[in-house]
């Protein structure tokens, strides 16, 4: 018999993690590691150092640890939000009618509204340890530009941003927070860099993305003394860091014995859906539980569902190590649609490993059909979710419908991301109805792979 649930689920502070779950360690078939473009050979720790933080190359490259401590100045940061609710949306089953019980693991309980703060702290941390002087990241609907802005205040650490440019002017309030935070934030590609140049001489007039933001975030980095490279997504080191997400959220339903009979979250470089499910994936791979885990991305960017699987650069300036992970082309630039966040051409090793193994799947979902399912899930439950978490809202009301004509009685668990007060310009043209979809055709996917490097 379960215990009864109350509508929000908490954990005592003692219960937050004090290690942070590799789910590498359990995974048979480990994601494939980067490569050097030049020599085509395995990335050495030698060789990402001059980019990334020293203790965080060491995170990136540890396939085998499966527990890491989480060093005690980083878990006193927690402490101000940590642990997040896991909610049961009682209002969102009865609008829908549904037998299905639907819970949402909410990560927006901070000012930078997301989850992105989770990994954003912990690479300051290494940062302020290795007594750099600052960080340079790109970032597309903000979060975790606006993340890594508080989290370089809080240990006094410069911050400088690249921000996606058709985010740059659609989210003037989140680039005005990293700003109060001290960050100095530039629309990308920009004018500050050579690859920038380059970029805007070849796409005159483009809108950006996240590859070329990070084109122009490396380039500074490694041209400054004292500076590292730091990402909010798609790295090995940020889902490791995220996994606080999942160890939360599966403490809290055990708490009730609750058992998710799928999982579902909002895919575009994989931080987020990698930490909602690190613990429950570790559980299949080790053949002690069964879940059906869905990654849900936008139909304009559609990475899984129609990318392909093998090594590319991370960015658009191909300054990067090679990863092979489902990717539509580092070239490829979507169109600007609103969830900024998932704006990326390729997605997390980890991910593509286990979807290539068939432990996960994947859907898209156009835009306009995303905000409707935003629509409802604001009316119904009181939160206005992020453009990027509504991907994962929109599977969830789908799968709870299917349990409507069904009648099953399944248990749905999907991750809340972040809230959606800085995408007001995306919401105002939803409700004007001037919100366009965009798909991209076979044959320009086709053109964006057919340069893909040769491995």
């Amino acid at each position: 018999m379960s215990k009864e649930i109350p509508y929000k689920i908490y954990l005592e502070e003692g219960e937050m993690p004090k290690a942070w779950y590799n789910l590498r360690a359990d995974m048979k078939n480990k994601p494939a590691p980067l490569l050097n473009p030049g020599t085509k050979e395995p990335m050495k720790a030698e060789e990402l150092e001059p980019v990334f933080c020293k203790e965080l190359v060491k995170q990136e490259l540890d396939n085998e640890t499966a527990q890491i401590e989480i060093p005690e100045e980083i878990r006193s940061f927690y402490k101000m939000y940590r642990p997040s609710p896991v909610v049961r949306a009682y209002c969102l089953e009865k609008k829908l009618g549904t037998p299905a019980k639907i819970y949402y693991k909410f990560e927006g309980n901070n000012t930078s509204g997301s989850h992105k703060l989770n990994s954003a702290i912990a690479q300051a941390y290494y940062a302020k340890k290795q007594g750099l002087k600052g960080v340079t990241t790109e970032t597309g609907a903000g979060q975790w530009g606006t993340a890594l802005s508080m989290a370089c205040a809080y240990f006094e650490l410069d911050c400088k941003v690249y921000m996606v440019k058709v985010s740059y002017e659609q989210k003037p309030f989140r680039r005005e927070v990293m700003r109060t935070y001290g960050a100095s934030v530039t629309p990308s590609p920009s004018t500050e860099t050579n690859i920038g140049k380059k970029i805007l001489a070849d796409h005159p007039g483009t809108t950006g993305s996240l590859g070329c933001a990070i084109s122009e975030a490396v380039e500074v980095a490694t041209s400054t003394e004292g500076y590292r490279y730091v990402l909010g997504s798609v790295l090995n080191q940020v889902l490791l860091h995220q996994s606080v997400i999942g160890l939360e959220s599966k403490a809290a339903l055990d708490k009730y014995d609750i058992h998710p009979d799928m999982i579902i979250g909002c895919a575009g470089g994989g931080s987020n859906l990698g930490g909602l499910i690190a613990p429950f994936m570790g559980e299949k791979l080790r053949g002690e539980a069964d879940y059906r885990v869905i990654a849900v991305e936008p139909a304009s960017c559609p990475s899984f569902t129609r990318g392909t699987y093998a090594y590319d650069f991370c960015d658009t300036g191909m300054v990067t190590p090679l990863a092979k992970m489902y990717t539509l082309g580092s070239g490829y630039i979507p169109a600007p649609n609103h969830a900024g966040g998932l704006r990326y051409h390729g997605m997390s090793s980890i991910l593509s490993q286990l979807y290539a193994d068939g432990y996960m799947e994947a859907r898209s979902y156009k835009q306009t059909e995303v905000f409707e399912a935003a629509e409802l899930f604001a009316r119904s439950e009181g939160t206005l979710p992020a453009p990027e978490s509504s991907h994962a809202i929109k599977a969830a009301i789908d799968e709870a419908l299917k349990c409507k004509e069904t009648g099953e009685e399944k248990t749905i668990l999907f991750g809340l991301t972040g809230t959606g007060y800085f995408d007001l310009v995306a919401y105002e043209q939803f409700n004007n109805k001037t919100m366009e979809d965009y798909v991209p055709t076979d044959e320009e996917i086709a053109e964006s792979v057919s340069h893909l490097p040769q491995v």
